[in-house]
């Protein structure tokens, strides 16, 4: 079955960083969103953002802007947000002005290594939503020995700050 040309206009709205998905349908619900100068009220209208024009409350959203894909070597000290009100040093700290950026995962203050930024949102989810298995490789550095009980307990699962994880294979 073809799918419908265009993209839902929610998401447009949401890509634009009007508002979230579900916020944006509030919008069109509530008759705030224009489609080439029609009133939009119904959900799930497919528009081009690439030549449609679209108007919140009267105001333009400007054109989709072209996918961007940051990939940033993490330094050690770095906290994996884009801003942090305790001041410590963050990975916008190294990004410059880019436009609205979000990490894809993320590590910790107390570790380095790559660490990709993205616009492009649909990308973000299917490289860090676990439901599409995309490996990922940590190599940690840890003072003593590490021994097969270690091991095996990383494999059960530990649980961090923000819940519990799991290492697929260790060695």
């Amino acid at each position: 079955m073809n799918e419908p040309a265009g993209i839902r206009l929610q998401k447009v709205l949401a890509q634009a960083g009007v508002a979230s998905r579900r916020a944006a349908e509030d919008l069109i619900f509530r008759g705030r969103v224009e489609v080439n100068g029609a009133v939009v009220t119904e959900q799930g209208l497919r528009v081009d953002p690439a030549s449609d024009v679209i108007r919140v409350d009267g105001k333009r959203i400007p054109p989709q802007r072209a996918h961007l894909y940051v990939v940033l070597n993490k330094p050690r000290g770095v906290v994996s947000t884009l801003a942090d009100p305790q001041g410590r040093p963050t990975v916008a700290d190294y990004l410059g002005r880019r436009g609205r950026l979000f990490h894809v995962g993320r590590l910790d203050a107390d570790t380095e290594g790559l660490l990709l930024l993205t616009n492009d949102g649909d990308f973000a989810q299917r490289m860090a939503h676990p439901s599409f298995e995309v490996p990922k490789t940590y190599v940690a550095e840890v003072a003593g020995q590490i021994t097969e009980a270690t091991l095996k307990k990383l494999r059960a699962g530990v649980v961090l700050e923000d819940g519990p994880v799991k290492a697929d294979r260790t060695k």
